[in-house]
Parts: C-alpha cells; sequence; structure tokens
C-alpha cells in the first residue's frame, strides 16, 4: 500500500507525487539530513539550483533572475507539503481509533558527526523520509507497554535509580508505575558488553549498581571516551535520533542496569527529555564558559543539570560551608557577600548565564563566599560533584583562571 492511497487528492496528483514529487523530495532531505547544515534554508535553495542545472546558465542571469527562479522552486515544492499537510488535517471526521496524531520531533539539528548513518544505510533512511514528510510514518500506534513483575524491594530500588537521571526524574502517577514494570532488571559480569558501536538501537540502559566503560574506535584504536556511573543513562542517543550506537558500552565488573525498550521510551519518555534538555541546551549557548563546548558535550551538561528554585533573601551557598554543587543562574540576580574583620562585604554581583560555586570544587575547599537571592525569585542550574568533574573535567585550566577574577 502506497503512502498517497489514503490522500484525498484525484489520481494524476497522486501519481505525481509519487513519480516526481517524492523523488526530490527523499534525495532532498537525506541530504540535508546527512549534511546538517547551519542554514538549511540556504542549502535547500543550493541543492535546488545544482538539481534543476541553473548553475551552468547562472552566469547569464542577473542576481535578480536568480533569486525570482529560485524563490518559485522553493515556493512550488513547499506548496506541494503545504497540500499534502492540510489534506492530512482536514481528515478529522474519522472513527476515533483511525485519527492522527501529533508527529514525533526527531530533533536532528545537531546530530554529531560520529552518530550519521553511513552511505549503505542511506538507502533504507531514504525510503523512511518521504513517508514522514506526509505524516504517515510518524503517527504514534496503539501502545500497550510490556510488564515485568517486581517486587516491592526492586520497585523500590528502581524508583530511587530513576530519581537520578533527568532523563526519568520528572515522571509522576501512571507514567512513573507504567516504565517501573515496563523496566527488565539486566545484570552484567566483567568486561561483557552490552551495547556494540554501530549497531542499531533499541534499548537505553538505566546503572542501579556499578559502572560500566564507554569504548569508541579512534583512528581504529578503541579507547574509552566516558565512563557512566550509577544513576546514569546510556543508550538514549540511538532512541532519541533514530542512529546507530555512538560507542561500545562494556561491564568494569559486576553491574545492575535496568534496560528499557525503544517504544515505552518513545511514548512515555522521550517527548518531555527532547523538550528539557533542547531548552537547556539553547540556554548554555549563552553561557561564556560552555558555549564553545561541542553539541554532543553540551548535551550531555544539559542532562546533569538539575533546576532549583529560590525567594529573595534566600542564601543559594553559605561561606565557609562544604561546597558539593555547581551553579549557573538561569534567571534572576544574585550577589556574593564575603564576611570579613570589617563586616559583610559585597564582592560579586550574577545574571542570567554567570556561574558560581566551582572554587569549592576545583581545590575541595569551603565556600569562600555566600550568594544571596537580590530579585524577587531566582532559577539556578545545579550539577553535582561528580557530575562536574565528569562533564567539565576538560575545562578546568580554563575555570582555573577564570577564578582569578575573585580576587
Amino acid at each position: 500500500m502506497s503512502v498517497v492511497d489514503d490522500l484525498p487528492f484525484p489520481d494524476e496528483k497522486k501519481k505525481y507525487i509519487v513519480e516526481v514529487l517524492d523523488p526530490i523530495l527523499e534525495e532532498m532531505v537525506s541530504d540535508v539530513l546527512t549534511e546538517v547544515p547551519a542554514k538549511p534554508t540556504d542549502f535547500m535553495i543550493e541543492w535546488l539550483r545544482k538539481r534543476s542545472g541553473i548553475s551552468a546558465i547562472e552566469g547569464r542571469m542577473s542576481v535578480a533572475q536568480k533569486n525570482l527562479q529560485l524563490k518559485a522552486e522553493l515556493k512550488q515544492i513547499t506548496r506541494s507539503i503545504e497540500e499534502a499537510g492540510n489534506a492530512i488535517k482536514e481528515d478529522k471526521g474519522k472513527p476515533e481509533d483511525e485519527e492522527e496524531e501529533d508527529e514525533e520531533d526527531d530533533d536532528c539539528d545537531e546530530i554529531p558527526e560520529s552518530f550519521k548513518k553511513s552511505e549503505a544505510s542511506m538507502g533504507k533512511a531514504r525510503q523512511s523520509v518521504s513517508a514522514e514528510a506526509y505524516g504517515k510514518w510518524n503517527q504514534k500506534k496503539a501502545f500497550t507497554p510490556p510488564e515485568y513483575p517486581k517486587t516491592d524491594d526492586q520497585k523500590e530500588r528502581l524508583r530511587k535509580t530513576l530519581s537520578k537521571s533527568f532523563m526519568f526524574s520528572n515522571l509522576e502517577g501512571k507514567d512513573m508505575e507504567t516504565i517501573l514494570l515496563a523496566m527488565k532488571e539486566v545484570n552484567l559480569k566483567l568486561g561483557e558488553k552490552v551495547i556494540t558501536e554501530g549497531d542499531d538501537g533499541n534499548f537505553l540502559f538505566v546503572i542501579e549498581a556499578g559502572t560500566l566503560d564507554c569504548v569508541k574506535k579512534i583512528d581504529g584504536v578503541e579507547k574509552v571516551v566516558k565512563t557512566c556511573d550509577v544513576g546514569d543513562v546510556f543508550g538514549e542517543l540511538a532512541l532519541l535520533y533514530n542512529c546507530p550506537r555512538a560507542a561500545s558500552v562494556v561491564a568494569k565488573g559486576v553491574c545492575t542496569c535496568w534496560q528499557l525498550d525503544r517504544d515505552s521510551f518513545n511514548h512515555i519518555v522521550k517527548d518531555s527529555s527532547v523538550a528539557r534538555r533542547d531548552k537547556y541546551d539553547k540556554f548554555l549557548q549563552s553561557v561564556a564558559l560552555i558555549s564553545s563546548i561541542d553539541a554532543y558535550e553540551r548535551s550531555q551538561i544539559a542532562d546533569a543539570l538539575v533546576s532549583e528554585t529560590f525567594k529573595k533573601g534566600d542564601n543559594i551557598v553559605r561561606q565557609d560551608e562544604p561546597g558539593d554543587k555547581f551553579y549557573i543562574v538561569e534567571d534572576g540576580q544574585l550577589y556574593a557577600s564575603k564576611t570579613t574583620a570589617g563586616g559583610p562585604q559585597r564582592v560579586m554581583e550574577y545574571k542570567s548565564g554567570d556561574y558560581f560555586g566551582e572554587l569549592a570544587l576545583l581545590k575541595n575547599q569551603p565556600r569562600a563566599a555566600s550568594v544571596v537571592v537580590e530579585s524577587e525569585t531566582a532559577k539556578v542550574l545545579s550539577m553535582s560533584r561528580s557530575a562536574f568533574s565528569k562533564m567539565l573535567g576538560p575545562l578546568q585550566s580554563l575555570l582555573g583562571r577564570e577564578s582569578q577574577k575573585y580576587k
């Protein structure tokens, strides 16, 4: 059955879509996803120029003529896509079980180079691109999550583990119960490989006990690129971005993990986790310290952040107390106050995008000053000591230089 069979178009238009429009869209969208250009519209325009052979005669055309021709071509393709989309929207008179639902948003704007599929696998990807353009392939199907019976003790252990993960910590009520039942316990031995680089991925894992190494082949040599600890999630990228496994994952000793299937993740967890990751990723691009980090590393930092809200006059950190968190100001105004022999002294101002708390973690010393909320409310993003060491380790020299500002 063709993807256009259900569209309310005359047969000649269906034939046009299948034979003329569809192959062009498949090729163009596939090339866009392969190249991941910073300016997709410009890329598409240039792609259309080459596809239409305009470059051979462009020297004889004025700039205005070129622009008009390119706009006309892009408008024609846009109109065809809109017609298909409008036809689907109009199709709301069907019984409830046949109604269309919103497309899932596999946001692939910044997929790291290593995540992209090989040319050999692109044929399969191209087949799905055209279907997704019409919305049929992205419908959420009727879904019944799996259930793996668990004792009360197992449920409590798993609940505590999930509370440590950004991806699951905000689940409540029925959604949390569904995920608790849908997860399957996986016990690993020393050296056991649970994920293989390059494979398709249908599961993610949450670590309850033990540590695992993420191993990636670089210049023909396998290197450990990350170590996952209790509460960490791994294998989620293949599910979030529908890409091959980015690295192999090997147990460093006896480990207990919880496995979640793709369908349960997509129907219950994915939308909120993608929205959260994208929100913080965009914010982190405005933080001077982190803006230069690549998209993948930035997304990992986004995952490790915890949002906290404070009121005017609250002390977020107190001078001389131990420090176990690093903070980034998301919203509001704060100031640092240092108590000296002459009394409290205001030494620093903080606004959105500023950070503090790193000295206690870098030097393993008590807080050098108190940080107080000055605005009516303030929101900060905090990162634990372990996450700070793991995520911002490469930035320690930069943080050390920046710390001179406190003097």
